[in-house]
């Protein structure tokens, strides 16, 4: 019996809920990097982020490459890099709401009286 497909999504999904996952994820929509690279931007130990990029890598969204020493990650799919602009586009949209819901609050409400 197979794995449905919403199962599966949602599996895709808790690998991408993690903030050092997707700010790794951010940075490799931009160019490849190397660990040394990325070690500044994500500020997590170099132990936390190799466990980091290993479940990325485990999903099949990034792959490595080895130069020398250095160790660089790229994007599976420029889809990935996609994800996470339809991911900001929808973000943007949601705080929006809350700003204007917000403002609307504010301008209902009755004046302090101090």
């Amino acid at each position: 019996m197979s794995t449905p497909l919403y199962q599966l999504k949602a599996e895709f999904f808790r690998t991408l809920g993690h903030p050092a996952r997707i700010r790794v994820l951010e940075l490799l929509s931009e160019r490849e990097h190397a660990v040394s690279e990325l070690l500044p931007h994500v500020g997590l130990e170099p132990a936390y982020l190799s466990q980091q990029l290993a479940v990325l890598r485990r999903a099949n969204l990034i792959v490595s490459r080895k130069e020398g020493s250095a160790v660089y990650y790229s994007l599976t799919s420029p889809q990935v890099a996609e994800l996470l602009r339809v991911a900001r586009a929808i973000l943007s949209g949601v705080l929006a709401g809350q700003a204007e819901l917000l403002a609307d609050l504010r301008a209902a409400a009755p004046p302090d009286r101090n």
